[in-house]
């Protein structure tokens, strides 16, 4: 499609992006600002149209990923199955990935660390569970062990718990234990921290000091 630039027409639906036209056939679009570099009657070589295209696909996949991580910090891996999801190529998606790192968009180790601090405060889980997710969004190995070291599973346990227990209170002890202990086993926790949790839980719930468990107000 070697040819002159026969005219340039923004696009109706996106004041930011330009049509281009070579001998009267559009040819490729782009960016108002690189459009400010193009001109009618300028010779474009086959070349020079390819590059165009493919700078734009670039961009345009970095801007989608931009929107993307508008709704939450994502991993690498999750910016780069939407990308492909929304057929940019992989030349494209491995250009913008790149420069979102660059940029400090995307850090896996910092999204790794952000998620499980997020967990534990909205939705406490085990390791095991943390893991299997953060290795479901594509982090490595590494990053993940690094960020769950913190993680107190104890602790965890418990307030997983603590916030269902005014439900369960009118529980006999193998229905409470039944109930408690598969929510935590749900929640990715192993025998023995769920034993101990349900013990301290259920000494609560019978404790006659604990005047605040009191459901006949």
């Amino acid at each position: 499609m070697a040819g002159q630039i026969t005219k340039l027409e923004i696009q109706k639906n996106n004041k930011e992006r330009v049509n281009v036209f070579v001998d009267e056939q559009f040819a490729f679009a782009c960016t108002v600002s690189v459009a400010l570099g193009l001109k009618k009657g300028q010779a474009l070589t086959d070349a020079d149209i390819a590059r165009f295209k493919s700078d734009d696909e670039r961009q345009r996949a970095y801007e989608r990923a931009i929107f993307f991580l508008g709704f939450r910090a994502r991993s690498r891996t999750e910016i780069e199955r939407y990308l492909r999801g929304k057929d940019f190529s992989e030349p494209a998606v491995a250009a913008a990935v790149q420069r979102l790192i660059a940029e400090k968009y995307v850090d896996d180790a910092v999204f790794a660390e952000s998620w499980v601090e997020n967990r534990q405060i909205h939705k406490p889980k085990s390791r095991r569970a943390l893991r299997h997710e953060l290795r479901q969004k594509g982090v490595r190995s590494q990053e993940i062990e690094a960020a769950l070291d913190e993680v107190d599973e104890t602790d965890a346990a418990w307030r997983a718990i603590e916030p269902k227990l005014r439900q369960w209170r009118g529980l006999d002890e193998i229905s409470f234990q039944k109930k408690a202990g598969g929510f935590l086993g749900r929640r990715g926790f192993g025998y023995d921290i769920v034993r101990l949790t349900l013990e301290r839980a259920w000494s609560q719930l019978n404790d006659p000091s604990e005047s605040d468990w009191d459901t006949s107000v």
